[in-house]
Protein backbone atom coordinates (compact mmCIF):
# COMPACT_ATOMS: atom_id res chain seq x y z
CA UNK A 1 0.00 0.00 0.00
CA UNK A 2 0.95 3.66 -0.69
CA UNK A 3 1.69 5.91 2.36
CA UNK A 4 -0.83 8.63 3.09
CA UNK A 5 0.73 12.67 2.20
CA UNK A 6 0.24 13.12 5.90
CA UNK A 7 2.17 10.41 7.14
CA UNK A 8 6.04 11.59 8.03
CA UNK A 9 8.19 8.78 7.15
CA UNK A 10 10.89 10.11 9.33
CA UNK A 11 8.56 9.55 12.54
CA UNK A 12 7.58 6.71 11.08
CA UNK A 13 9.59 4.67 8.40
CA UNK A 14 8.27 0.88 8.44
CA UNK A 15 7.41 -0.93 5.37
CA UNK A 16 3.75 -0.80 5.28
CA UNK A 17 2.36 -4.60 5.30
CA UNK A 18 -1.58 -5.42 5.16
CA UNK A 19 -3.79 -8.64 5.99
CA UNK A 20 -6.93 -9.72 4.50
CA UNK A 21 -9.75 -9.95 7.27
CA UNK A 22 -13.26 -11.04 6.21
CA UNK A 23 -13.99 -6.92 6.91
CA UNK A 24 -11.08 -5.05 5.45
CA UNK A 25 -7.36 -4.70 5.14
CA UNK A 26 -5.77 -4.93 8.02
CA UNK A 27 -2.67 -2.78 8.33
CA UNK A 28 0.58 -3.79 10.12
CA UNK A 29 4.07 -3.47 10.42
CA UNK A 30 6.87 -6.08 11.09
CA UNK A 31 10.42 -4.88 11.20
CA UNK A 32 13.42 -6.48 12.26
CA UNK A 33 14.16 -10.11 13.07
CA UNK A 34 14.62 -12.58 16.51
CA UNK A 35 12.42 -13.45 19.04
CA UNK A 36 8.65 -11.53 18.15
CA UNK A 37 7.49 -8.79 19.72
CA UNK A 38 3.70 -7.98 19.65
CA UNK A 39 2.76 -4.42 20.27
CA UNK A 40 -1.13 -4.03 20.59
CA UNK A 41 -2.79 -0.38 20.71
CA UNK A 42 -6.08 1.21 22.34
CA UNK A 43 -7.65 3.80 21.40
CA UNK A 44 -7.52 6.38 19.84
CA UNK A 45 -4.22 5.27 18.95
CA UNK A 46 -2.60 3.02 16.06
CA UNK A 47 0.72 1.65 15.43
CA UNK A 48 2.53 4.75 15.47
CA UNK A 49 2.14 4.58 18.77
CA UNK A 50 5.03 2.18 19.56
CA UNK A 51 7.32 3.85 16.64
CA UNK A 52 9.66 5.01 19.17
CA UNK A 53 10.09 1.49 20.59
CA UNK A 54 10.06 -0.36 17.50
CA UNK A 55 12.89 1.65 16.00
CA UNK A 56 15.02 0.25 18.98
CA UNK A 57 13.99 -2.49 19.55
CA UNK A 58 13.83 -3.74 15.89
CA UNK A 59 17.72 -4.05 16.01
CA UNK A 60 17.52 -7.35 17.98
CA UNK A 61 14.07 -8.52 17.43
CA UNK A 62 10.97 -8.66 14.71
CA UNK A 63 8.58 -6.53 15.89
CA UNK A 64 5.42 -6.62 14.79
CA UNK A 65 2.48 -4.18 15.66
CA UNK A 66 -1.06 -4.29 13.99
CA UNK A 67 -3.61 -1.03 13.35
CA UNK A 68 -7.47 -2.72 14.50
CA UNK A 69 -9.78 -2.21 11.44
CA UNK A 70 -10.96 1.27 12.13
CA UNK A 71 -7.92 2.91 13.28
CA UNK A 72 -4.74 4.14 11.56
CA UNK A 73 -3.71 2.93 8.27
CA UNK A 74 -6.46 0.19 8.51
CA UNK A 75 -9.57 -0.13 6.61
CA UNK A 76 -12.43 1.93 8.19
CA UNK A 77 -14.84 -0.47 7.16
CA UNK A 78 -19.12 0.41 8.11
CA UNK A 79 -20.02 -3.42 8.57
CA UNK A 80 -17.73 -4.55 11.55
CA UNK A 81 -19.07 -4.27 14.67
CA UNK A 82 -15.69 -3.08 16.18
CA UNK A 83 -16.27 -5.12 19.40
CA UNK A 84 -13.06 -5.88 21.32
CA UNK A 85 -14.29 -9.32 20.61
CA UNK A 86 -13.86 -8.58 17.28
CA UNK A 87 -10.77 -7.00 17.38
CA UNK A 88 -9.07 -10.16 19.43
CA UNK A 89 -10.03 -12.43 16.61
CA UNK A 90 -8.69 -10.31 13.90
CA UNK A 91 -5.41 -10.32 15.89
CA UNK A 92 -5.45 -13.98 16.37
CA UNK A 93 -6.22 -14.37 12.62
CA UNK A 94 -2.87 -12.07 11.99
CA UNK A 95 -0.28 -14.22 14.50
CA UNK A 96 -1.91 -17.21 13.34
CA UNK A 97 -1.13 -16.15 9.23
CA UNK A 98 2.54 -14.82 10.90
CA UNK A 99 3.01 -18.39 12.36
CA UNK A 100 4.26 -16.89 15.14
CA UNK A 101 6.34 -18.79 18.47
CA UNK A 102 6.93 -17.98 21.64
CA UNK A 103 5.86 -14.75 21.51
CA UNK A 104 6.84 -11.39 23.91
CA UNK A 105 3.20 -9.85 23.88
CA UNK A 106 2.80 -5.85 24.73
CA UNK A 107 -0.32 -4.16 25.24
CA UNK A 108 -2.28 -1.20 26.29
CA UNK A 109 -5.15 0.61 26.91
CA UNK A 110 -8.00 -1.73 24.69
CA UNK A 111 -5.23 -3.88 23.45
CA UNK A 112 -4.79 -5.01 27.36
CA UNK A 113 -7.99 -7.46 26.92
CA UNK A 114 -7.80 -7.78 23.22
CA UNK A 115 -4.29 -9.09 23.50
CA UNK A 116 -4.75 -11.01 26.42
CA UNK A 117 -7.27 -12.79 24.47
CA UNK A 118 -4.51 -14.55 22.44
CA UNK A 119 -2.60 -14.84 25.20
CA UNK A 120 -5.77 -16.93 27.54
CA UNK A 121 -6.15 -19.01 24.17
CA UNK A 122 -2.44 -19.64 23.46
CA UNK A 123 -0.32 -19.35 26.79
CA UNK A 124 1.59 -21.80 25.49
CA UNK A 125 2.67 -19.67 22.80
CA UNK A 126 3.17 -16.31 24.85
CA UNK A 127 6.47 -16.16 26.53
CA UNK A 128 6.47 -12.65 28.23
CA UNK A 129 3.33 -10.29 28.95
CA UNK A 130 4.39 -6.40 29.34
CA UNK A 131 0.92 -5.02 30.60
CA UNK A 132 0.51 -1.47 30.63
CA UNK A 133 -2.54 1.02 31.71
CA UNK A 134 -5.03 -1.34 30.79
CA UNK A 135 -7.56 -3.96 32.58
CA UNK A 136 -8.91 -7.58 31.83
CA UNK A 137 -11.91 -7.50 33.92
CA UNK A 138 -15.16 -6.10 33.84
CA UNK A 139 -15.39 -2.02 34.55
CA UNK A 140 -18.68 -2.30 36.32
CA UNK A 141 -17.20 -1.16 39.59
CA UNK A 142 -15.76 1.99 38.13
CA UNK A 143 -18.78 3.87 38.54
CA UNK A 144 -17.53 7.16 36.52
CA UNK A 145 -16.39 5.04 33.40
CA UNK A 146 -19.63 3.62 33.63
CA UNK A 147 -21.40 6.54 33.90
CA UNK A 148 -19.25 8.17 30.60
CA UNK A 149 -19.70 4.51 28.72
CA UNK A 150 -23.63 4.85 29.03
CA UNK A 151 -24.02 8.78 28.18
CA UNK A 152 -21.47 7.74 25.09
CA UNK A 153 -23.82 4.90 23.98
CA UNK A 154 -26.53 7.35 22.67
CA UNK A 155 -26.77 10.39 20.11
CA UNK A 156 -24.93 12.80 21.93
CA UNK A 157 -22.33 10.28 22.44
CA UNK A 158 -22.10 8.86 18.70
CA UNK A 159 -22.01 13.16 17.85
CA UNK A 160 -19.25 14.05 20.19
CA UNK A 161 -17.15 10.82 18.79
CA UNK A 162 -18.07 11.21 15.10
CA UNK A 163 -18.59 14.24 14.38
CA UNK A 164 -16.48 16.71 16.60
CA UNK A 165 -13.33 14.00 16.49
CA UNK A 166 -14.08 13.67 20.34
CA UNK A 167 -11.56 11.09 21.35
CA UNK A 168 -7.93 12.59 19.18
CA UNK A 169 -9.26 16.08 20.16
CA UNK A 170 -9.94 15.81 24.28
CA UNK A 171 -9.43 12.48 25.28
CA UNK A 172 -5.79 11.80 24.03
CA UNK A 173 -4.41 15.08 25.29
CA UNK A 174 -6.41 13.69 28.37
CA UNK A 175 -4.22 11.09 27.94
CA UNK A 176 -0.79 12.95 28.81
CA UNK A 177 0.71 14.18 32.00
CA UNK A 178 2.84 17.25 30.80
CA UNK A 179 1.38 18.27 26.93
CA UNK A 180 3.92 20.02 25.67
CA UNK A 181 5.29 15.96 24.44
CA UNK A 182 1.92 16.21 22.28
CA UNK A 183 3.62 18.44 20.12
CA UNK A 184 1.63 19.38 16.57
CA UNK A 185 3.42 16.93 14.10
CA UNK A 186 2.24 14.13 16.79
CA UNK A 187 -1.41 15.16 17.44
CA UNK A 188 -1.72 15.47 13.56
CA UNK A 189 -0.72 11.56 12.92
CA UNK A 190 -3.64 10.91 15.60
CA UNK A 191 -6.29 12.89 13.76
CA UNK A 192 -5.45 12.54 9.82
CA UNK A 193 -6.49 8.60 10.05
CA UNK A 194 -9.75 10.15 11.82
CA UNK A 195 -10.62 12.46 9.35
CA UNK A 196 -14.49 12.30 8.86
CA UNK A 197 -17.20 10.65 10.95
CA UNK A 198 -17.33 6.87 9.06
CA UNK A 199 -13.46 6.66 10.20
CA UNK A 200 -14.53 7.35 13.81
CA UNK A 201 -16.69 4.65 14.67
CA UNK A 202 -14.14 2.59 15.97
CA UNK A 203 -13.05 5.70 18.46
CA UNK A 204 -17.17 5.66 19.30
CA UNK A 205 -17.45 1.93 19.67
CA UNK A 206 -14.50 1.36 21.83
CA UNK A 207 -16.37 3.82 24.11
CA UNK A 208 -19.37 2.03 24.18
CA UNK A 209 -17.55 -1.42 24.99
CA UNK A 210 -16.37 -0.47 28.28
CA UNK A 211 -19.68 -1.01 29.50
CA UNK A 212 -21.33 -3.10 26.81
CA UNK A 213 -18.60 -5.48 26.30
CA UNK A 214 -18.70 -6.24 29.99
CA UNK A 215 -19.35 -9.57 30.14
CA UNK A 216 -16.29 -10.53 27.84
CA UNK A 217 -14.22 -8.70 29.87
CA UNK A 218 -15.60 -10.93 33.07
CA UNK A 219 -14.89 -14.30 30.70
CA UNK A 220 -11.42 -13.01 30.29
CA UNK A 221 -10.35 -12.61 33.93
CA UNK A 222 -12.58 -15.59 34.88
CA UNK A 223 -9.43 -17.66 32.97
CA UNK A 224 -6.81 -15.45 34.63
CA UNK A 225 -4.61 -18.73 36.12
CA UNK A 226 -3.82 -19.43 32.50
CA UNK A 227 -1.41 -16.13 32.63
CA UNK A 228 0.36 -17.50 35.63
CA UNK A 229 3.02 -19.12 34.41
CA UNK A 230 3.90 -16.07 32.14
CA UNK A 231 6.75 -13.62 32.96
CA UNK A 232 4.75 -10.43 33.57
CA UNK A 233 5.99 -6.69 33.63
CA UNK A 234 3.53 -4.09 34.68
CA UNK A 235 4.78 -1.15 33.52
CA UNK A 236 2.54 1.55 34.23
CA UNK A 237 1.84 5.95 33.89
CA UNK A 238 1.03 6.53 37.58
CA UNK A 239 -0.22 9.86 36.51
CA UNK A 240 -3.11 9.00 34.47
CA UNK A 241 -6.29 10.60 34.10
CA UNK A 242 -8.06 7.98 32.42
CA UNK A 243 -7.66 5.03 33.95
CA UNK A 244 -7.29 4.73 37.63
CA UNK A 245 -4.50 3.86 39.34
CA UNK A 246 -6.61 1.13 41.16
CA UNK A 247 -6.53 -1.33 37.95
CA UNK A 248 -2.64 -1.51 38.68
CA UNK A 249 -2.83 -2.38 42.81
CA UNK A 250 -5.78 -5.09 40.57
CA UNK A 251 -3.22 -6.53 38.95
CA UNK A 252 -0.22 -6.47 41.84
CA UNK A 253 -2.55 -8.07 43.92
CA UNK A 254 -4.03 -10.99 41.31
CA UNK A 255 -0.27 -11.20 40.21
CA UNK A 256 2.34 -10.71 43.50
CA UNK A 257 5.04 -12.41 41.18
CA UNK A 258 4.50 -10.01 38.36
CA UNK A 259 7.92 -7.46 38.04
CA UNK A 260 5.96 -3.98 38.27
CA UNK A 261 7.79 -0.89 37.37
CA UNK A 262 5.30 2.62 37.76
CA UNK A 263 6.93 5.64 35.46
CA UNK A 264 5.93 9.39 36.01
CA UNK A 265 3.59 9.82 32.53
CA UNK A 266 0.18 10.12 31.87
CA UNK A 267 -1.97 7.05 29.75
CA UNK A 268 0.70 7.20 26.87
CA UNK A 269 3.26 6.37 28.60
CA UNK A 270 5.00 5.44 24.91
CA UNK A 271 4.63 8.89 24.07
CA UNK A 272 6.04 10.81 27.35
CA UNK A 273 8.68 8.22 28.20
CA UNK A 274 9.36 6.82 25.12
CA UNK A 275 12.99 5.84 25.56
CA UNK A 276 12.40 4.96 29.52
CA UNK A 277 9.78 2.72 28.44
CA UNK A 278 12.20 0.95 25.36
CA UNK A 279 14.89 0.43 27.90
CA UNK A 280 12.34 -1.04 30.54
CA UNK A 281 10.71 -3.74 27.96
CA UNK A 282 14.29 -4.36 26.86
CA UNK A 283 15.58 -4.97 30.41
CA UNK A 284 12.37 -7.20 31.15
CA UNK A 285 12.75 -9.54 27.86
CA UNK A 286 16.49 -9.55 27.95
CA UNK A 287 16.38 -11.78 31.19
Amino acid sequence: MKSPKWLDRILYPFVHQVFQTAHGQLHYIDEGTGDPIVFVHGTPTWSFLWRQQIKSLSRQYRCIAPDHLGFGLSDKPTDFSFTPEAHAQNLEQLLEHLQLRNIILVVHDFGGPIGLSYALRHPENVKKLVIMNTWMWSLEEEKRIMRISKLMSGSIGKFLYTRLAFSPRVLLPLGYHQDKHLTKDVKQHYLSPLSSPTARLGTWHFAIALKESSDWFAQLWEQREKLREIDKLMLWGEKDKLLPLRLLEKWEKTFPEATVQRIKAGHFLQEEKGSEVTEAIRNFIST
